[in-house]
């Protein structure tokens, strides 16, 4: 056969399988309970002995050609809304597998600036689907990645939308805080 599709990768031996028929030429499509793609990576490298880490490293770079993640997540109304998280290979990850993600070469950003090349994060994922009206704030923070980066989007699409993206209200300055301002801005102005 030219595909094998593989239920789950629960153990060693069938990763090992499933890496040998993938180095064979074989299409080999499978699953993998984990929480994005970098978990994913690292679920299939932490199957095998620390002795034997280095040889999937690049067994598996040779071989990984996509990383298709799924979270469900509650939709406005009822039901479920997927989202996905995208990732090909490229030199850059094909790099990371090898030799581990560092700092500042997380598999994140790699999907982030492969975006052109339809690679996707669930954060940016997440955030269409709270454009669309899709899925609640909350939901969007909840099931996201890095909720920082999906708070700054929500902001955004909050912003354009003419909507507030603050509770906070009613703030004012104190009228000594700008009283010592005026006079530091004229202590400045005057010369001497």
């Amino acid at each position: 056969p030219d595909v094998i599709l593989v239920g789950e990768m629960r153990d060693r031996e069938t990763v090992e399988i499933g890496l040998s028929a993938a180095e064979t030429g074989h299409l080999v499509m499978t699953t993998l309970h984990t929480i994005d793609a970098a978990a994913t990576i690292n679920r299939i490298i932490g199957m095998f002995k620390l002795e034997e880490e280095n040889l999937i490293r690049i067994r598996l770079a040779d071989s990984l050609r996509w990383v298709v993640s799924q979270r469900l997540l509650p939709k406005v109304g009822g039901g479920r809304a997927a989202a996905f998280e995208i990732m090909g290979t490229n030199l850059r990850v094909e790099e990371a597998v090898i030799h581990g993600e560092t700092e500042d070469k997380t598999f994140y950003d790699m999907i982030v600036k492969a975006k052109p090349f339809g690679w996707i994060t669930f954060d940016d994922y997440i955030l269409e689907l709270y454009k669309q009206g899709d899925v609640t704030e909350k939901t969007a923070l909840d099931y996201a990645s890095k909720r920082a980066e999906v708070k700054r989007g929500i902001d955004q699409i909050k912003a354009f939308r003419g909507e507030k993206t603050t509770d906070i209200e009613g703030l004012e300055i104190d009228d000594t805080y700008r009283e010592r301002i005026r006079r530091k801005d004229r202590d400045m102005q005057t010369p001497g």
